[in-house]
């Protein structure tokens, strides 16, 4: 490394990717230099820390696709990351109940997915959901062991620890000059510049924002998705997780009962658009970003091709009413009264310009540049494998000649 870089590697984004791609890059080449830029005053303090904390099994995705390989491997990493660092973790597993005829042949294609994928999965009768959660009701179910809950903001601040990296939070990047025969120049809103020979770009929500400041078309725009969540007031009446069978046409799982670490239960969650890119509440609107939610084509091309979906998904989130009939679904000894107002989380779901909801992880790289496009869920579960692949990836462009201007995936 010349004298004018700061480090070989810099990270943009201290959340679970971030950090685990930094963790990567020191295991696989001791001595790697690596910094980490995080906007935050802390680590996980958006879409890894504000989940309901599954780790995700990858019954549900696409065999051969990167989240159903990366998710099925890195569950079984993160427990035994969990049981190294001391996180509160456990393996709990899950049902996923049909409540209506329609989605019985939907339960089936998991059954044999999840098959295809190496998940063991056991098919359950009415009779059989009463024994893992008494107060649940289904014409069928399928129980997947391998699902669990976890920390993952504690997961996050091991990764930084064991990292080794130098990790600078409150450092948001406005400014990016990348040179391909010279490296990359990052310049923070406190008007500090730091020098790398590669840009690893894992900011998340704002993933889209920073590759165009790097000079790259991404091909995609980040529209955020809010997730509203409840707590049960009466925990006893969930043991475990709990999900209703998704529609394979949206990337959402539906609203789900999860019992976390501490014992309490979350329900939901839904998912209605954003006013911000980190609008958690109705009330926080930020007038440039959703004009530039608006502005891209496929913005309007979802809203005219899943309107009544939308919709439902609106009344849910303005009605407790509404809410409260999603979940009796699954759980009919609910009340509206049960359900106490939880934190909100916002999902970084990359779109195409026609519209296109990207389903699987999107990573592209460009001259000294590798870039995560889309990793919402099961992103926190499948963080190591993740890690690792973008990692292989700087590590290439840092032993290459960076040439050309054209993204690649």
């Amino acid at each position: 490394m010349t004298s004018g870089h700061d480090c070989d590697v810099l990270v943009i984004g201290g959340g679970i990717v971030g950090l685990s791609t930094a963790y990567a890059l020191t295991r696989a080449v001791p001595g790697t230099r690596v910094t980490v830029l995080e906007k935050e005053h802390g680590p996980a303090r958006h879409q890894t820390g504000r989940n309901s904390g599954v780790i995700h099994s990858g019954v549900y995705y696409r065999p051969g696709s990167l989240k159903a390989r990366f998710a099925v491997r890195g569950a079984a990493e993160m427990v035994k990351f969990c049981e190294e660092y001391g996180v509160a973790h456990a393996v709990t597993g899950k049902l996923i109940v049909a409540t209506e005829r329609d989605e019985l042949p939907r339960l089936h294609a998991l059954v044999q997915r999840g098959r295809e994928n190496g998940i063991p999965v056991r098919e359950l009768g009415p009779a059989q959901i009463g024994e893992y959660e008494p107060y649940v009701r289904g014409l069928a179910a399928i129980h997947v062991g391998t699902t669990g809950v976890a920390d993952y903001a504690s997961v996050a601040r091991h990764l930084a620890e064991a990292s080794g990296a130098d990790i600078r939070y409150g450092a948001e990047v406005v400014q990016i000059d990348r040179r391909a025969e010279r490296g990359v120049a990052v310049r923070t809103a406190a008007g500090d510049v730091v020098r790398g020979r590669v840009l690893v770009n894992c900011a998340g929500l704002h993933c889209d924002r920073i590759a165009r400041l790097a000079g790259d078309d991404p091909g995609m725009r980040i529209v955020p998705f809010r997730g509203e969540y409840f707590e049960l007031a009466r925990p006893e009446l969930v043991r475990g997780l709990v999900y209703p069978v998704p529609d394979p046409a949206f990337p959402f799982l539906g609203v789900h009962l999860t019992r976390g670490i501490d014992k309490s239960v979350h329900v939901g969650p839904n998912a209605v658009p954003a006013l911000a890119r980190e609008g958690y509440d109705w009330s926080t609107v930020r007038p440039r970003e959703l004009g530039a939610t608006l502005a891209w084509p496929g913005s309007w091309r979802i809203a005219r091709r899943h309107w009544r979906y939308g919709a439902g998904e609106l009344r849910r989130s303005v009605s407790r009413d509404a809410f409260t009939a999603a979940v009796r679904r699954l759980l009919p000894a609910v009340t509206a009264d049960d359900l106490v107002p939880a934190p909100a989380g916002v999902r970084a779901q990359a779109v195409l310009r026609d519209g296109t909801l990207v389903d699987d992880f999107l990573i592209r790289e460009a001259p000294r540049t590798v870039h995560v496009l889309n990793a919402p869920s099961p992103a926190a579960t499948a963080s190591l494998p993740i890690g690792r692949e973008v990692a292989r990836r700087a590590l290439a462009a840092l032993g290459s000649q960076a040439a050309g201007c054209e993204l690649r995936t």
